[in-house]
């Protein structure tokens, strides 16, 4: 249970810094009131599991999770590049965070 609220802050993680971008300044009221409330209660999650995983694990997937998550986004919905050297960099980032599950965090 520990993880799946870990992952789904890391999943709420990508939503709010999507949202962060369409704020204009948070100047536009709808994705300013989405990216609040989902950080808020992304960062409660998080709250929640470092209750039984260490801070450095619950910390890394979820940033983890959050930066594979955007940059993904970034390429398919925003146009941005996808050189194969950020690719290969996004998937360290996410065999980091398979490592740190798999590591017994």
């Amino acid at each position: 249970m520990t993880w799946l609220l870990l992952v789904v802050a890391g999943l709420l993680e990508i939503v709010w810094a999507l949202a962060l971008k369409h704020t204009d300044g948070f100047t536009r009221l709808w994705p300013s009131l989405l990216a609040g409330s989902t950080a808020l209660l992304s960062f409660v999650l998080l709250s929640l599991a470092l209750r039984d995983l260490p801070v450095g694990t619950a910390y890394g997937v979820w940033v983890g999770i959050g930066a594979v998550g955007v940059t993904l986004a970034g390429i398919l919905a925003f146009g941005e590049s996808a050189t194969p050297q950020r690719l290969i960099f996004i998937a360290l980032v996410a065999v980091g965070i398979i490592g740190l599950k798999a590591s017994g965090g």
